[in-house]
């Protein structure tokens, strides 16, 4: 943050102090436009509604909804490569794919089962006799919470994805343009209205459509009903969400089951052995030059590969969680290129979900094993501090200082013991907004500023029901 910002907080902070800790902070006004969020902004560029042909038979649409759509023509029909997050901006892109090759769909092939890129597929189902494919499997990851009644998944994709922002607060989401679903037709809603047809099981399947052949591979990854296609006679590869021009996302924050990761490496490495002439993302624009093409996917496989084995080395020597956030490291070589940028996943949360996924909860630290709850842990750090008033004092002084991630964490020691208390709440959301205009990584900037939204909520309308996260 710039001085001028800090200044603000800090006679905000302060009159919250001689006000008896009662008033409540709006968020700064003077406060600079950071790096990241110029950064952001200027990332808006790789979404620009289009369709790109790709190769002589292969169009994709990027910039209507949120993924990438995919045209390729055979001789009496095409075959669509995922239909986008809804069924408006669907009938667009088919609207427009018509316009350039007027022939019917034959066959669709979902990559895998989110939400984000299956939704439109009512718009592209020309006829019932129009073949919908997908791997064997298909919607594991919604079906593994449903069956155990976990429902919190949708809020915090929610926020992840930003829903409840303003336009100009929610920039894009790292790899798509911000997209606002009608309500029922949101990514991971229940709007899949047309199941697929047809099911590939494991390895290399040869679909014979449209008077093309085409091969889909099963790939683990960003979830276990993953598959990619190869078009061999023009050498394309649609790899659905193991790649797209970001940091991939191999441990989301709305909540997923450990991604295995050293099945997203199997995967690229596959379809790095097909020598792809061009690689169409899940996100993001299809790189069409095939140099750049096998360079990108070779250094993207070589940074996932290096996060997870040196967080693989720190584990075997005792390391605990946020001790290998700060061993593991991305070489510079990899810290220089676009592509592996966190605009939408990040490096540190994949280091946490590899300890997670493979030892579970407990840190190794025997002092972990029974630890005191939040709010007994809260009442002693508050005794320490002289009481909770001057612990609450302590949070208006880290804001002031523009130490806002030791202002949040300062501000649930409060809530824990007051979760009234209006001046922890509006400290933790001057606190989260702040810390959100210096992150990069657009899905916990939408995911801070969604919380701050329902902290000044609880402010104003005295709802201590509403989550305090």
């Amino acid at each position: 943050m710039m001085i001028n910002a800090g200044i603000a907080r800090t006679v905000a902070a302060i009159g919250g102090a001689i006000a008896s800790f009662g008033i409540v902070l709006a968020p700064s006004e003077l406060a600079a436009e950071s790096e990241a969020t110029q950064r952001l902004k200027e990332r808006n560029a790789e979404f620009e509604k289009d369709i790109i042909r790709v190769s002589y038979s292969v169009y994709t649409a990027v910039g209507y909804g949120v993924s990438t759509v995919s045209m390729i023509e055979g001789t009496d029909g095409v075959v669509i490569v995922d239909t986008g997050i809804d069924a408006i901006s669907g009938a667009e892109i088919r609207e427009d794919f018509r316009d350039i090759v007027d022939k019917p769909i034959k066959a669709i092939i979902f990559t895998h089962g989110h939400g984000d890129h299956i939704g439109g597929v009512s718009a592209f189902v020309d006829s019932p006799e129009t073949e919908i494919w997908a791997r064997d499997g298909f919607g594991h990851e919604q079906r593994f919470l449903e069956s155990a009644g976990i429902r919190i998944q949708t809020r915090r994709g929610a926020m992840q994805a930003g829903f409840m922002l303003s336009p100009e607060q929610r920039i894009n989401n790292g790899v798509a343009r911000a997209y606002w679903p009608r309500r029922g037709a949101g990514v991971f809603e229940k709007g899949q209205k047309i199941p697929p047809t047809h099911f590939h099981k494991d390895g290399r399947h040869r679909l014979e459509v449209a008077g093309l052949e085409l091969d889909l591979v099963a790939t683990g990854g960003e979830t276990q009903d993953h598959l990619y296609v190869w078009f061999p006679d023009e050498k394309i590869a649609f790899t659905g969400d193991n790649f797209y021009k970001s940091w991939p996302n191999l441990y989301a924050i709305r909540g997923t089951e450990y991604r295995n990761i050293l099945h997203w490496i199997d995967a690229i490495d596959n379809v790095l052995a097909e020598e792809p002439s061009a690689v169409v993302g899940g996100h993001t624009r299809p790189i069409v030059d095939a140099k750049d093409a096998r360079k990108t996917l070779t250094n993207y496989r070589d940074a996932i590969e290096f996060v997870f084995m040196k967080t693989v080395e720190g584990i075997n020597k005792g390391m605990t969680p946020n001790q290998l956030v700060e061993y593991v490291e991305l070489p510079n070589k990899f810290q220089k290129l676009d592509y592996l940028q966190p605009y939408y996943g990040n490096p540190e949360w994949a280091i946490r979900a590899i300890f997670s996924g493979y030892l579970g909860w407990f840190d190794g630290n025997a002092t972990n094993l029974f630890p005191l709850s939040d709010v007994e842990e809260a009442k002693r750090l508050a005794d320490l501090a002289g009481g909770v008033d001057a612990l609450v004092q302590k949070t208006t002084e880290a804001l002031a200082e523009d130490d806002n991630q030791w202002a949040a964490q300062l501000s649930d020691h409060v809530l824990a013991i007051e979760p009234d208390n209006e001046t922890a709440l509006s400290v933790k959301a001057e606190a989260l907004t702040a810390l959100a205009e210096t992150k990069l990584t657009a899905t916990a900037r939408n995911y801070y500023l969604s919380t701050a939204i329902q902290l000044r909520k609880r402010v104003n309308e005295g709802d201590s029901s509403a989550p305090s996260d």
